[in-house]
C-alpha cells in the first residue's frame, strides 16, 4: 500500500462509492488486477483482495489496467463517449441528437440519462437544448437580433424559438434582450473531482464540487438570489477561472484574480469578504473569523455562513479550522479541505 489514509477510511470511501475521496486514493482488485477509483459502480470485491495507490501512476507501476467502468486514467473523470458527446455540443451547439441517435451510436439513452443528471443536474436533452439555447443569447444583443437568435439556435420557426426560451429561461427573448441576465455554467476537472463554476458579465458566482446533492443546493440559492436563469454555456470569466484553478493545483498560483459576485444576506457577505483576508497556506478560527468582522459572539453564525459560501476555494472557507485547531467542518468533505491545506501549506514552505 502506497496511500496515506487509513485504511478503514478507504474501504468506507468505496464501499459507499463517496465522490469526495475521488483524485485522494485509487485501489486495485488483486483477483482481476484492474484499478479503480472510489466512485466506481462495479461489483465490490472482498476486502483482502484490494490494493491501495495514492496515485493512478502507482497502480499502473504496480501492473494494474485501468477500470473500463469508471475510467480511472480519465482527467475528466467521465467516460469517453460522455466526453466525445459534450466536445460536439461544444463544436456545434445547434446540433440535435435524439434518443435514436444515441441508440444508432451503441449508447444507451438512459445510461446517457443518469450520467448527465448525476454529473450536470440535467438530464441529456435538458443540456443541449440549454446549450442550443446560449448560443442565441449574445445574438439577441447583435444588430440581427432576435431573427438572427433564431437562425443561430437552429430554429424552424420564431415560435418555436420564443416558447422553448420561456420555458427554459423563464423569459421572453424581448425581454431578455433589454434586461435579461443569464449565469452560464461550465465543469472544470480537478484533481480532487470535477467542479461546477458559474459566471454572469460581472463577475464568478458559483464554484463547487460537482456532487448532486451540494450543487442543487447551490443552484437553488443563485436563482433566489440573482432572479437568473442557469444555462451551460462558455464565458470568458469561466475561461479565465479554468486557467487560473490549473495554476493554484499545480502550485504556482497563490492568488486569484478574477471579478467575484458575492450576493447573501449582509451578515453573510460580511462573513465572506472577510474569509477573502485569510492569507495563503495559514488558517483562522472560527472565533478569529467572528472577531475580524466585530462580532465576537457570533462564531456559531460565522460557522453557518461558512457552510453556505457559494465559491469554494476561491473564497477560502476551508482555511476555517477550529479553534483547537481540528479541521471542524467543510461542505466539500474533510478530507478535499485536508487536501487544500495540505497542498497551500506545501508550497509556502517550498517558497520559504
Amino acid at each position: 500500500m502506497n496511500a496515506s489514509l487509513p485504511i478503514t477510511e478507504m474501504e468506507h470511501a468505496w464501499r459507499n462509492r463517496d465522490a469526495a475521496y475521488n483524485g485522494l486514493f485509487f485501489f486495485g482488485v488483486r483477483t482481476t488486477h484492474i484499478f479503480c477509483r472510489p466512485t466506481c459502480p462495479a461489483r465490490k470485491p472482498r476486502r483482502e483482495n484490494v490494493e491501495y495507490f495514492a496515485d493512478a501512476d502507482s497502480a499502473l507501476a504496480a501492473g494494474y489496467r485501468p477500470c473500463k467502468r469508471c475510467h480511472p486514467l480519465d482527467a475528466d473523470h467521465q467516460p469517453a463517449w460522455a466526453i466525445r458527446l459534450l466536445s460536439e455540443l461544444r463544436q456545434n451547439p445547434g446540433v440535435r441528437i435524439t434518443d435514436d441517435d444515441l441508440r444508432a451510436r451503441n449508447m444507451d439513452p438512459a445510461t446517457v440519462r443518469r450520467h448527465f443528471l448525476r454529473r450536470f443536474g440535467m438530464t441529456f436533452q435538458q443540456f443541449s437544448r440549454s446549450r442550443r439555447l446560449s448560443v442565441g443569447l449574445d445574438q439577441l444583443h447583435a444588430p440581427g437580433g432576435i431573427d438572427a437568435a433564431v437562425l443561430e439556435c437552429g430554429y424552424d420557426s420564431h415560435s418555436g424559438f420564443r416558447d422553448a426560451f420561456q420555458r427554459i429561461l423563464g423569459n421572453s427573448p424581448g425581454r431578455f434582450r433589454h434586461d435579461g441576465e443569464c449565469i452560464h455554467l461550465s465543469w472544470i476537472a480537478s484533481p480532487l473531482g470535477p467542479l461546477v463554476a458559474g459566471a454572469t458579465d460581472a463577475g464568478v458566482c458559483l464554484l463547487e464540487f460537482s456532487e448532486p446533492q451540494r450543487f442543487e443546493q447551490q443552484f437553488a440559492a443563485l436563482r433566489k438570489s440573482t432572479d437568473a436563469p442557469l444555462v451551460p454555456a462558455p464565458h470568458e470569466h469561466l475561461d479565465a477561472l479554468e486557467a487560473q484553478l490549473a495554476r493554484y493545483f499545480a502550485g504556482s498560483l497563490h492568488h486569484f484574480s478574477l471579478p467575484l459576485v458575492i450576493r447573501g444576506t449582509p451578515f453573510q457577505e460580511r462573513v465572506w469578504n472577510q474569509l477573502l483576508t485569510i492569507p495563503y497556506g495559514e488558517t483562522c478560527s472560527y472565533e478569529d473569523l467572528a472577531r475580524g468582522i466585530g462580532d465576537s459572539k457570533a462564531s456559531r453564525a460565522v460557522g453557518s455562513a461558512n457552510g453556505r459560501n457559494r465559491m469554494a476555494i476561491l473564497i477560502p472557507c476551508h482555511r476555517v479550522v477550529n479553534k483547537s485547531g481540528a479541521l471542524g467542518g467543510y461542505g466539500g468533505g474533510l478530507r478535499r479541505k485536508e487536501f487544500l491545506l495540505n497542498l497551500e501549506r506545501g508550497n509556502c514552505r517550498q517558497n520559504q
